[in-house]
């Protein structure tokens, strides 16, 4: 039975009722005390239908026939003329706390019991005495494009259902935005700042069932975001990751101890019967070590080690004893990967092992 004007319903999945006053689309908007609600037209139960219309009489011999014009549109939903409005809608009550917007976004889900499969339906929320013209977008992260999901006009005091989604279209809402501009018709209103919000969506929580939870606004259990409280806009600042990532520098920047200066020594060094000898233990480079981890006594031994070999690449056949010690072999293995790429073509071997044991390599120019 196809749902009418003037019908008056059950909800089918939840309590209330009432008579329906307008159809848009796949929703009924229903008369509950006064308060219209907006309901899929498929959640809803005819327990009575509308009164049928009275019959046009027969015309009688040289009357005129006339036909019903048709309503006007607005974007193909029928405009209700004035004088109609003020016949079948009783004016608004504005209610003080209305005069702040409070805006809400919800996902609803239709079958709490199985987050995976379920349809999940989104509500727009104007605990306002505004109008709200308004437009809902998603994006995934990858794209730079917004996808229009809804645009149209919430009137005061309704909780309009403006979307119905599925977990197929989670990877597409990874951002979603909101803007409106807040107005009331025929009476003056004090100017509201036009909203525009961004915000990173987590879809996870979709699939988590102690993420929906207790709302004033609903019946059931929903995932809701504050957009708007009392005129102030919730600021739901879209994370930028190269930002952060400057954020978490500057701080390890703050916390990490201040270094002493380095003092260091003049490099020892030594020639002997035509051999030149550079001693690379650290406690030869500086005075002390006190501040320093190991990464900065390695850069130092490699870049003592660097500036003897370039003052003396244009001395040919020049042998020069580079003393690291055994140790762990750490600085012996960066040398080698020094002279393997940086100073190739030297003659290099290990020092004599009867003068320094194992802890030194000999560079021939």
């Amino acid at each position: 039975m196809a749902l009418k004007i003037g019908d008056t319903v059950r909800f089918l999945n939840s309590v209330g009722g009432g008579i329906v006053r307008r159809i848009e689309g796949n929703l009924a908007y229903v008369d509950e005390d006064g308060f219209e609600t907006p309901v899929l037209t498929r959640e809803c139960v005819v327990v009575a239908q509308a009164q049928p219309a009275p019959k046009a009489q027969a015309l009688g011999k040289g009357a005129k026939a006339t036909q019903t014009p048709e309503p006007p549109t607005r974007g193909g939903v029928p405009v209700i003329p004035d004088a109609v409005r003020e016949e079948k809608l009783e004016p608004l009550e504005e209610t003080p706390g209305g005069e702040k917007l409070n805006l809400v976004l919800a996902y609803e889900p239709d079958n709490i019991k199985d987050l995976n499969k379920t349809t999940f339906a989104t509500y727009l929320v104007n605990d306002s005495n505004y109008y709200l013209s308004f437009t809902y977008m998603s994006r995934a992260d990858e794209s730079h494009d917004w996808t229009l999901r809804y645009a149209g006009i919430v009137e005061p005091g309704i909780q309009l259902l403006i979307d119905e989604i599925t977990a197929a279209d989670l990877p597409e809402m990874d951002r979603v935005a909101f803007q409106c501009l807040a107005y009331k018709e025929e009476k003056g209103f004090r100017l509201k700042n036009p909203v525009a919000i961004e915000t990173a969506l987590d879809t996870t929580k979709f699939f988590k069932l102690h993420c929906f939870r207790e709302n004033p606004y609903f019946d059931t259990n929903v995932l809701a975001l504050d957009l708007v409280k009392d005129d102030v806009v919730m600021k739901r600042g879209v994370i930028d990751s190269s930002r952060l990532e400057e954020g978490i520098k500057a701080k390890k920047a703050i916390d990490r101890p201040k270094k002493r200066p380095i003092v260091k020594k003049k490099t020892k060094e030594t020639m002997r019967d035509g051999v030149l000898e550079v001693d690379l233990h650290i406690d030869e480079l500086v005075d002390t070590t006190a501040g320093m981890s190991n990464a900065d006594m390695l850069n130092l031994q490699i870049d003592t080690f660097r500036r003897v070999m370039d003052t003396n690449l244009n001395n040919k056949g020049l042998k020069i004893v580079f003393i690291h010690g055994k140790g762990e072999g750490v600085l012996r293995q960066a040398l080698m990967k020094e002279l393997n790429h940086r100073y190739k073509g030297h003659d290099v071997q290990d020092a004599s092992f009867r003068e320094y044991g194992f802890g030194a390599t000999q560079v021939t120019i």
